[in-house]
């Protein structure tokens, strides 16, 4: 079985991380013994877990005209990702990430309006019809709407309220159960999606299709030391959705999920993990 042709349609942000022996107390200073810059964002993360599982990927977005676009831009063509990007005329969004040691927590603070792309941006939508899968962290409903072109289409609740408006048929939508605002926009999703995922982090997570069949899965061991959980949640999301396109079923599409997200945990920030041991369900 070959790799399933994947692509993210949603948003990208330049983060500087601090790696701190804890996240600060109001008012405390805190001095970083590490700090580094990458391209972060549901949709460049998600983008380059797919390519380095499934050998490329491609990302509809958006990017700004200033330095940090075009250092955003490099970073991904350098992860294996292939950019689809609408242009703004201003300057890219922008991410501050604590890492804290002591309890492997993070802590962010996203600076300007989430930047995302529009389905009337010149981009080659027509090359969603010829792939496997698209995985939605962010766009205008008719961005969103030309995402299901694609035969699956996974999405997250935080690209609502678009994806309310866009109003499509998912395949799956994968959220964290301990946010009650996604929860809240899956559960209005209309149509409903073929199926509702719940992460749980180090408990799992559970499923539910619509036709009321439910399942769970369990975490997977660590490959090694945890580190930090920083982007866990948007590489499980694109691993699901690769193994989803593989035609693996529900608790495959789950467990391999699962072994990706934990691979992420034990690397620094979103691409410190070595994905390419993960073994694959294809």
């Amino acid at each position: 079985m070959s790799a399933p042709r994947a692509a993210v349609v949603g948003h990208v942000e330049w983060v500087d991380f601090a790696v701190v022996d804890r996240l600060p107390a109001p008012g405390e200073i805190v001095h970083a013994h590490e700090a580094f810059a990458d391209v972060g964002g549901g949709g460049g993360i998600a983008a380059v877990a797919m390519a380095r599982l499934a050998g490329g990927a491609q990302l509809f977005t958006a990017l700004g005209d200033d330095a940090h676009a075009a250092a955003s831009e490099r970073a991904l063509r350098a992860h294996g990702v292939t950019v689809r990007a609408g242009r703004r005329e201003r300057g890219q969004r922008r991410c501050f990430t604590h890492l804290s040691t002591a309890d492997r927590e993070r802590a962010i603070t996203v600076l300007g309006p989430r930047m995302m792309p529009s389905g009337d941006d010149p981009l080659p939508w027509e090359a969603l019809g010829d792939l496997d899968a698209v995985f939605v962290t962010a766009g205008d409903a008719a961005a969103i709407r030309r995402a299901r072109a694609a035969r699956i289409v996974v999405a997250t609740p935080r690209a609502a309220p678009d994806l309310l408006d866009a109003a499509i048929a998912l395949d799956a939508v994968v959220f964290s159960d301990a946010d009650a605002g996604e929860r809240g926009i899956a559960e209005t999703l209309d149509p409903a999606p073929a199926l509702v995922m719940r992460t749980r982090g180090a408990a799992g997570g559970v499923w539910e299709t619509s036709a009321g069949a439910p399942g769970a899965w369990a975490a997977a061991p660590l490959p090694g030391e945890p580190v930090d959980a920083f982007g866990c949640g948007d590489a499980f999301a694109a691993a699901v959705t690769l193994g989803l396109a593989a035609g693996v079923g529900v608790e495959r599409a789950a467990a391999f999920g699962a072994r990706v997200g934990a691979a992420v945990v034990c690397g620094r920030g979103p691409y410190g993990a070595r994905l390419e041991d993960v073994a694959r369900p294809w």
